[in-house]
């Protein structure tokens, strides 16, 4: 059952709906499907290995129907549903940095699993599980799946360094097959290759028609042609250099109605600021010369914060996940308004409707977690970390030590 007392927040022009502590298992990655009029979440967890699938049918009322363990010592955090198929992710944990996994709670003694598993959950109370891929390195990360036949991987393979873009055909889900890989150089250390950068495609591949659109860490923001599955060809580069963290490139995800796209560097430090992070408006009418044409404004603490920097409340501040359609038409396109997690500055939403000033327009900022459900952030705050939005409406939102929090729009 939803908790009866939902955390403190300050709010503008969002209004509370919901909220549910996920049986004391925080959030991360969410999916949804509409199933006969019923809807359905599948939620990864942060410090749980495993997924949850919950109703939501009533907003106001959701309930946790089914948690599924996962394997341990795994990261099991990411997750995609789509046409009945539900892809789940599989990782050494520590965003595919070795120095960091122990901060998750990785064990370097014991075994992990690596890769991702298809599910089919045509019955949405019941997945089974149908087939599976190995990489044969770290796993995966953020992938992208929008129905038919392919997957498209951000995957550690056996020999890189980092991620890379891997296109799998998962027609045949009980024996998906690799079609195609396509990484920056310097990766392919099997092959001699060698860098003195990190570079990895942190994930999703967004992919729009024969395009996909890769946040590829140090390496910027990258367009492929993939028009030729088999032989995917980079059509422009946008160089960040030293901008935003050692993760670097985010997200990358077009609007193609209005020919641009968002793309985002991601937050990391928590005790020290992370070099000035990006959530870039980018002009891709010319896909081969996109051109950033706006950074967000960095959100501004509401008076009744008690700070004037968000830095200052513990945690880490800065940009994280943003609302996603993936193609699905039980998810909320995206046109003018940006939803947008900021970790210890909550949610806040953007209008780009004039496209070069970026308006902030609404936020959620939920108060400090009062119990530690997870090792991280050091020091106990909010770290408001993904966002998705259905097509009724209403926003869902996860956090390291928080429940799921679910919210209206009002305008």
């Amino acid at each position: 059952m939803a908790m009866n007392k939902t955390p403190d927040f300050l709010s503008k022009n969002l209004e509370m709906v919901a909220y549910h502590d996920l049986d004391e298992r925080p959030g991360f990655k969410m999916a949804i499907q509409e199933v006969e009029g019923r809807w359905y979440m599948y939620i990864g967890h942060f410090w749980h290995r495993g997924w949850t699938i919950m109703d939501i049918t009533r907003p106001s009322s959701p309930e946790v129907l089914k948690f599924i363990p996962g394997p341990a010592n795994t990261w099991t955090l990411q997750i995609q549903v789509a046409q009945g198929k539900m892809i789940t992710g599989l990782e050494r944990m520590g965003d595919g940095i070795i120095e960091r996994a122990h901060l998750w709670g990785h064990d370097s003694t014991q075994p992990f699993q690596e890769g991702i598993l298809i599910w089919d959950v045509k019955n949405p109370v019941d997945p089974k599980q149908v087939g599976s891929f190995a990489t044969g390195g770290y796993g995966t990360h953020r992938n992208f799946y929008a129905g038919g036949n392919y997957a498209y991987l951000a995957a550690n393979m056996k020999g890189y360094k980092g991620n890379i873009f891997v296109a799998l055909d998962i027609s045949g889900p009980t024996r998906p097959k690799e079609v195609s890989r396509w990484w920056v150089k310097g990766q392919w250390e099997e092959g001699g290759e060698r860098s003195d950068r990190f570079y990895q495609l942190h994930g999703p591949p967004y992919v729009v028609g024969d395009r996909a659109y890769l946040p590829y860490g140090r390496a910027g923001f990258v367009i492929l042609d993939i028009s030729d599955i088999a032989h995917p060809r980079q059509i422009s580069r946008i160089d960040i250099g030293d901008f935003g963290s050692v993760v670097g490139a985010h997200t990358y995800m077009p609007i193609p109605s209005r020919k641009l796209a968002i793309a985002t560097t991601e937050a990391i430090l928590e005790a020290e600021r992370d070099p000035l992070n990006l959530v870039l408006v980018v002009d891709i009418t010319k896909e081969d010369r996109p051109k950033p044409i706006a950074n967000f404004p960095v959100p501004i603490p509401p008076e009744e914060v008690g700070v004037t920097d968000f830095q200052d409340l513990g945690g880490k501040f800065g940009p994280h996940n943003i609302h996603m359609p993936h193609h699905q038409p039980c998810l909320a396109d995206v046109d003018n308004i940006i939803h947008i997690c900021y970790e210890s500055g909550g949610l806040w939403l953007y209008d780009i409707s004039a496209p070069g000033v970026p308006k902030p327009i609404a936020y959620f900022i939920p108060a400090s977690p009062k119990q530690r459900r997870g090792l991280l952030p050091n020091e106990l705050a909010t770290q408001t970390e993904d966002v998705i939005v259905d097509n009724r409406g209403y926003i869902y939102i996860t956090d390291k030590n928080h429940g799921l929090f679910i919210l209206r729009h009002t305008r």
